[in-house]
């Protein structure tokens, strides 16, 4: 998953400007060349306090409501967040809202809802989950991932125009992830989701 969101800048040159949602512990930034500045939203500072990579990362939001509409990013990438966010029709309004002229949102997500990934986890997480516990794993899956794959993509075609999907796995229903490259937001759509959100 990472090295699929980062493709698109390993092969170029060109200086681009990035904003990663959900960057977690900063284990992307080990696929991401250092090509131009790097801004990450991520809550929970304590994933990546101390990090090394830190010094890499120009600015830190906790929030997407944190950049300001007038910011452009040539590249907004996400790895397994998606599935995480409660109010993930305004993120990704925002983010096509600040997303540059031909600028690309990037995101990979495992396919939450389809029978493989549902029996990746319980045959690998989960049986060790119950073994070591006692407990089941799937009541904590259903409060961690609260966007299936399905859910998600809608989201995404609703906002973006251009929409690429490739699969991990035989289709999308029989995947382990999922990756979107999206361009040309619908700034109408996008600012009109913005608006009601208020």
């Amino acid at each position: 998953m990472h090295k699929q969101v980062a493709k698109d800048i390993a092969r170029s040159a060109a200086q681009k400007t990035t904003l990663e949602v959900g960057a977690g512990t900063l284990n992307q930034l080990a696929h991401e060349p250092q090509l131009g500045p790097y801004d990450i939203i991520e809550p929970f500072k304590e994933l990546f306090a101390g990090s090394p990579l830190l010094n890499r990362v120009r600015k830190v939001y906790s929030d997407i409501n944190e950049v300001p509409l007038t910011a452009r990013y040539d590249r907004i990438t996400s790895v397994a967040t998606f599935e995480h966010i409660c109010n993930l029709p305004q993120v990704v309004a925002r983010a096509g809202i600040v997303l540059a002229p031909d600028g690309n949102l990037r995101t990979a997500i495992p396919s939450e809802g389809t029978p493989l990934w549902t029996l990746g986890w319980k045959m690998t997480t989960g049986l060790e989950f119950r073994l070591k516990h006692g407990l089941d794993y799937g009541l904590l899956m259903k409060h961690e991932h609260v966007n299936t794959a399905k859910e998600i993509e809608a989201v995404i075609r609703y906002f973006f125009k251009e929409v690429q999907c490739r699969a991990f796995g035989v289709n999308k229903y029989l995947s382990l992830y999922q990756f979107y490259a999206c361009k040309n937001p619908d700034l109408s759509r996008c600012e009109q989701n913005l608006g009601s959100a208020k």
